[in-house]
This record gives C-alpha cells, structure tokens and sequence, in this order.
C-alpha cells in the first residue's frame, strides 16, 4: 500500500473508536441514568489527562528547548482557553434566544467542538508518523486509538447527560471523530508544513480541554454527585488512564 493508503485506513480506524460509546446503547434509561455524572467525571479526567500528558508535553516537545518558542506555546494554550470562554458564553446568549432545544446544554457543543479540533490534530499526527515510515504509523495511530478509548466512552456519557439522545450523541461523536480523516488527507498533502501546524494547535487544543474540565464538567460533577468519593476516583481513573498511556508510549 502507499502512504496515503495507510493514512486513510489509519485514521478512518481512529474515528471508528468513538463507536466505543455503543455499549452504552444496550443499558436501560434507568441504569444509564445512574451512571452518567460517573461518565462525565471520567470524561473530565480524561480531558485533563489528555491535556496535561499527552498535548502539552507533545507541543513543547515541538518547539525544542527555546525559551520563547515555549512562551508562545503557553500563550496559545491561554488563547484556546479565552477563546472556548467567549464562544461558550456566544452559545450560552444563542441558546437562550434561538435554540428550540433548551434542554440541551450548552457545554456539549464546546465538548464536540473541542474533540474535532483534537481528531483533525491526530489526523495531521498520524500523516507525519506514516511520512516518516510505515512503522512509526502504525506505532502512533496505535496510541492514538488506545488514548481514544477512554476519552470517547466519557464524551459520549457526558453528550448524553446534557441531553441528547443516546443515538444522537453517537452520532454526533463520530462525526466529531471522522474529522480525524480529513486531517490525515491534509496532513497528506502539505506534509513539510505539518509540524509547525501541530505545534499551534496541540497547545490551542489543550486549552479547550483544560476550560471544559474546569468550568463545565467538574462543577457539574461537584453538584450533582450523590457518591463524591466514587466519582472523584473515576475521574482519578480517567487521569491515570491517559498518564499511563503516555508513559507505556513514551
């Protein structure tokens, strides 16, 4: 096969892994109920894991040990956060105004918006590691699913604890995940350029992570927990599951 085969399989085989959240598809409204302030505690550990382990230390790595270039990279770690900021305010102001569907909370859409950002990023990963040789792709889109997996199982929980249909919510996840594949064509195409894109966006990507975690998921969790020790390990769980990726990948 050539590179862009592999890329393209790489990464449709990425997206797929939000089919993780199928699983909650087979529990009843009741139990699924239960157990989705316990998701979204994963979903926030998960966040903040990803942030922290995986996109902060990947863009620093980028930009070398210059102490400017890392200054830059903590400032578009704060502009990903201010941005996320004002746009979840835009969907606070449009949500009250226009939406038909009150119920739905507004952070689902910064979650989904935020997961495509990080999907198109893998994509371009993935497109530099097969640029590099075949084995070094595999070897990534490997991590990449595996720190998929819990990250997509709390993403959907948390879709669906802020109101959206199970179905819906599963959909809507993949179709957040599938941008993963036009990052790849991209990364593709303007393989030369890819890593000075990464390096901006990792940390942007990051920030958004981190605002969602802090502002939207764990006041949720702190308020509407009945078990805050149960939940509180979950989201534990959530950070320690993407900690320990990182360090078997490292």
């Amino acid at each position: 096969m050539n590179t862009l085969s592999y890329i393209l399989i790489s990464t449709l085989l990425v997206s797929l892994v939000s089919f993780v959240g199928a699983l909650m598809l087979y529990l009843s409204g009741r139990v699924l109920n239960k157990i989705l302030i316990t998701l979204v505690s994963l979903s926030a550990g998960a966040l903040l894991g990803d942030a922290f382990f995986h996109l902060i230390p990947e863009s620093l790595e980028l930009v070398g040990f210059d102490e400017n270039r890392i200054l830059f990279s903590f400032l578009y770690l704060v502009l990903g956060f201010c941005v996320f900021f004002v746009l979840e305010q835009f969907i606070h102001w449009h949500h009250h105004h226009h939406d038909s569907h009150p119920e739905i909370h507004p952070f689902s859409y910064l979650i989904l918006l935020s997961d495509g950002v990080h999907n198109f990023i893998d994509g371009l990963i993935i497109a530099a590691s097969f640029g590099a040789n075949v084995s070094v792709g595999i070897a990534t889109t490997l991590a990449v699913i595996l720190h998929e997996v819990p990250q997509e199982l709390g993403d959907f929980g948390a879709l669906v604890y802020a109101g959206f249909k199970k179905e819906r919510a599963l959909l809507l996840n993949f179709l957040s995940a599938v941008v993963a594949v036009l990052g790849g064509i991209i990364g593709f195409l303007v393989l030369e350029k890819v890593e000075s894109s990464i390096a901006v966006l990792l940390p942007i990507a990051a920030g958004s992570f981190i605002y969602i975690a802090a502002s939207d998921l764990i006041p949720e969790i702190k308020e509407k927990t009945k078990v805050p020790f149960i939940n509180f390990i979950v989201f534990l769980l959530g950070i320690g599951a993407l900690l320990s990726l990182r360090l078997l990948f490292e």
